[in-house]
This record gives structure tokens, C-alpha cells and sequence, in this order.
């Protein structure tokens, strides 16, 4: 149905967003942080349907995710979904800047995620 990579560092969160994205279907690569966010990336040679970040990261954040995938020719076409308890403007703003299709503030909901998601992979089609 759709490839899903997950980046997120906060356990609980990661698990959360998980379950909810399996629930509809969805496989899931789940990365704890930036590093292994770049790693699953260029493992899998970018061919995710869509990517959801958290901003804040131990070793890369979610910025310099966003602006390593769009500066790949397989990657610029993937959707990726800012997931962050981090709401203030010029974050949510530097995120569309960089790339960013959606942005969804923490904590999240899960019918909110599932129609965000749905909307940006078949947008992708």
C-alpha cells in the first residue's frame, strides 16, 4: 500500500505513530535518528512512498534530513511530513522551505496523520 519511513527519536512516539501507520496497511522503517534516517535512505537508494521526521535529533535533525533527501534526484519526490512538538513560525516555516509537504504539531492525532498521509500518497501517484 505504501513504504513509510519513520524518523523519529522518542520512543514512545515512534511506537504511537507506528501502530496508527500499520493499522491502515502501511510498512513501516522506523530510524531513532538522524543517522539511521540517512542510512535506511541510501540503503533503499531513496524509493520510500513517504517520509515522517521529527526536527529535533541526536546526530542529524530533521532539517538536514529534509535538505539531504530533496537534494537527491530520487528523493525530490518524496513526501515527507514534519512531525514536531516544535510550533513556533520559523521552524514550521524553515521545514517548507527546505522541502517539507505537511506539518503536524505534537501531540498528534491519529484520524489528522492517517488523512495527511493518505492525501500526500496519492498526490505522489
Amino acid at each position: 500500500m505504501g513504504n513509510i519511513l519513520l524518523i523519529e527519536d522518542d520512543e514512545i512516539m515512534q511506537k504511537v505513530v507506528e501502530k496508527i501507520l500499520m493499522k491502515e496497511g502501511y510498512k513501516v522503517d522506523v530510524a531513532k535518528n538522524g543517522r539511521e534516517a540517512l542510512q535506511k535512505l541510501e540503503e533503499s537508494n531513496y524509493s520510500y512512498d513517504l517520509m515522517i521526521t521529527d526536527i529535533m535529533m541526536p546526530y542529524a535533525n530533521g532539517f538536514e534530513i529534509i535538505t539531504k533527501v530533496k537534494s537527491e534526484a530520487n528523493g525530490r519526490l518524496i513526501p515527507i511530513i514534519v512531525i514536531s512538538s516544535v510550533g513556533n513560525e520559523d521552524s514550521v516555516l524553515e521545514g517548507f522551505k527546505l522541502g517539507a509537504d505537511d506539518y503536524l504539531k505534537k501531540p498528534i492525532m491519529a484520524g489528522e496523520l492517517i488523512i495527511r498521509v493518505k492525501r500526500l500518497l496519492a498526490r505522489a501517484k
